[in-house]
């Protein structure tokens, strides 16, 4: 179905090209199922696509790569918008800011800003959208040093309910720009962002791998994280990997990988770090693969070895605190041996992330030591059942750590327990929604526990 003599851009129905262009995901065991959905590469397409959901009793849902596809629930009565918004990543080195239309990936934003020495606070995957991942909470491995991915971000230009495009910032519409950094979504279609950008002269980065039986190196990890420098991020990892080098593939590995920021050229005091965080690990056993080295920005996106191109997973996630060696013996007792789950991971907090931002949005810091998450396969009925009754086992032996808190970007499951506002922040976003959004055109977007009105 096609549109466009009505000033509409190309609406797909189910079958159409265009709604499969529109609809699909990064993750395609979470195939969204909107009646109708659109791919806009301007805002009077936006305007446009608006203006059809209107005249067709839809609301309207939002995505660009569909990472976060398991977390988004039925679209059945809505058109789905997937922003691929033209331009580019537009750099202002003496500024040292971004301008990123919504479509890009951090991959994009990483190659634009890596000539200069400039960093953003992206993820760990180039392939990520910028949009969904800052206004759902991104944590970056320089988040440890910069803070909490969305208080990176100076201005957000969005197209509102009754059509209009707005830029919002810290001098236009504060409680706008304060609710949709973090706050749940449903406030419009962000159409670009003005991102803070800062000087990364070098880093040490890379990922060693051990057999699982290797126990005391997570543990002597875990002490380390105590007291770590804010400069250094890690992320520890029990992985069951499909294929790769032979000596990953033989059983469940420890994977320890991070980035360790140097301030500036010299990487001296990045090597101390690095040596007092690498070197009683390698004491306590001989990694079978060790690919730590000296790099650049441009080095940090490979760190975390997402998969590059798209997948059939699903996911789970909480907050955890006042963790311990009873709690990494839980971890290793329950992702080891016999699990069938792909990774599960215990990625370091703290720092500059659990430090309040007086200017940051909704979502401006969390204070739990740990992020768990784990991934599963969901190739088939059989290797997603088995994979989701060993996270289910996962979720029970860590329950005496979980804060109840989550991170929206890291959810995986509609379903799953989610909490990343108090109730007196659900109301005051819920108010702003209420202004911008009064008749709910966008309240399918809105992340669970994010509401309380509707």
């Amino acid at each position: 179905m096609t549109a466009q003599d009505d000033g509409v851009p190309d609406i797909g129905l189910p079958g159409d090209p265009a709604f499969e262009a529109a609809t699909s995901t990064f993750n395609l065991a979470a195939a969204p199922d909107p009646a109708a959905a659109t791919t806009v590469g301007s805002v009077a397409d936006v305007q446009a696509a608006l203006k059809y959901a209107k005249a067709n009793r839809l609301t309207v849902r939002a995505h660009t790569t569909g990472h976060a596809a398991g977390s988004f629930g039925s679209m059945r009565d809505a058109l789905l918008v997937r922003t691929a918004m033209s331009g580019v990543v537009e750099i202002d080195t003496a500024g040292r800011s971004a301008r990123v239309p919504a479509g890009a990936t951090w991959g994009d934003v990483v190659a634009a800003t890596s000539p200069s020495g400039l960093a953003s606070a992206h993820g760990t995957a180039s392939s990520v959208g910028v949009i969904g991942y800052l206004l759902r909470g991104g944590v970056s491995w320089y988040g440890r040093e910069m803070g909490l991915a969305p208080n990176t971000i100076r201005a957000i230009e969005l197209v509102l309910a009754d059509g209009s495009l707005v830029r919002v910032d810290a001098h236009n519409d504060t409680d706008l720009f304060w609710a949709i950094r973090g706050g749940g979504g449903g406030f419009g279609v962000v159409t670009a962002v003005e991102i803070a950008l800062f000087p990364v002269p070098a880093v040490i980065t890379g990922a060693s791998f051990w057999p699982v039986t290797q126990a005391d190196i997570v543990t002597a990890w875990r002490a380390w994280t105590v007291d770590a420098p804010r400069s250094a991020a890690t992320c520890l990892r029990v992985v069951n990997l499909p294929a790769g080098p032979p000596v990953l593939t033989s059983g469940p590995m420890i994977c320890l990988d991070g980035v360790i920021l140097s301030h500036t050229d010299d990487l001296t005091e990045a090597r101390t770090v690095s040596d007092g965080l690498l070197g009683p690990l390698r004491a306590i056993a001989e990694p079978v693969l060790d690919t730590w080295h000296d790099g650049g920005p441009a080095d940090v996106s490979a760190t975390h070895m997402d998969p590059p191109g798209p997948v059939r997973a699903f996911s789970d996630h909480m907050l955890l605190d006042d963790v311990n060696d009873t709690t990494i013996a839980a971890f290793l007792e329950v992702t080891g041996s016999g699990s069938q789950l792909l990774s599960a991971e215990l990625r370091q907090l703290g720092g500059a992330l659990a430090v309040p931002d007086r200017d940051g949005g909704a979502l401006n810091h969390v204070t739990a030591q740990f992020i768990y998450q784990c991934v599963g396969s969901a190739i088939d009925p059989d290797s997603t059942a088995a994979g989701r009754e060993r996270a289910a086992l996962v979720r029970a032996a860590l329950t005496p750590w979980d804060t109840g808190r989550t991170i929206p970007s890291f959810v995986g499951t509609h379903e799953q327990p989610q909490g990343h506002l108090d109730p007196s922040q659900i109301a005051a976003v819920d108010q702003v929604r209420q202004r911008v959004d009064p008749d709910g055109l966008f309240r399918g977007d809105i992340t669970a526990n994010a509401t309380a009105l509707r």
